[in-house]
């Protein structure tokens, strides 16, 4: 890991445990072992390094989803790999999923607007799958916004309980979950 990747995955880690505002360049230099001047060597500011990670995650999320979509035309199977992405996504990144739904009241301008642009992005992605579904006549919702929405909540709130450690296996809650979105759209009723 680079000084640069070191340096976000401490404040990643400061933002998810003490919040955003909270958390001062001084405690994240000290967390790296640098002074705080020094890290402005690496980044602009904390709202950039804030910035960065709530772009970088809405950025995996796109790709994940385009990834696991890509190789079916089946609306069914698409929605079923796209939720299974977005769930297995945020087992995995409990922490970027906490600070992106908690901290996007801290970023200003020009960043709150990307971030959001992104979020609404990712949104249409699941909204188009939702569409084509209906289209096809194997989704049966009177809403594919709020379709969308409730499946988007289904990996968002898992980020806030799952453990890997737990009960349940990562396979195990996908797979269920990917159940829940399949039943979220009427799929097989």
């Amino acid at each position: 890991m680079d000084r640069l990747d070191h340096i976000r995955a401490v404040a990643l880690e400061l933002f998810a445990g003490k919040g955003y505002e909270a958390t001062t360049m001084a405690d994240i230099g000290a967390a790296v072992g640098m002074r705080a001047p020094s890290l402005y060597k690496h980044v602009a500011s904390k709202q950039e390094l804030l910035a960065e990670i709530m772009t970088a995650t809405m950025r995996e999320l796109l790709a994940a989803n385009r990834a696991a979509v890509a190789t079916t035309a089946d609306p069914v199977e698409r929605l079923r790999r796209a939720a299974e992405a977005h769930v297995r996504y945020h087992a995995r990144h409990r922490r970027e999923a906490f600070v992106g739904n908690r901290e996007i009241r801290s970023l200003v301008e020009p960043h709150r607007g990307r971030v959001l642009d992104l979020r609404a992005e990712y949104e249409t992605c699941f909204r188009e799958l939702v569409r084509a579904g209906i289209a096809a006549g194997v989704f049966s919702v009177t809403s594919e916004r709020l379709a969308s929405y409730a499946i988007l909540d289904l990996g968002m709130g898992l980020a806030a309980w799952y453990r890997d450690d737990g009960e349940h296996s990562e396979d195990a809650v996908v797979w269920q979950y990917s159940e829940f979105a399949l039943r979220i759209v009427g799929s097989g009723d």
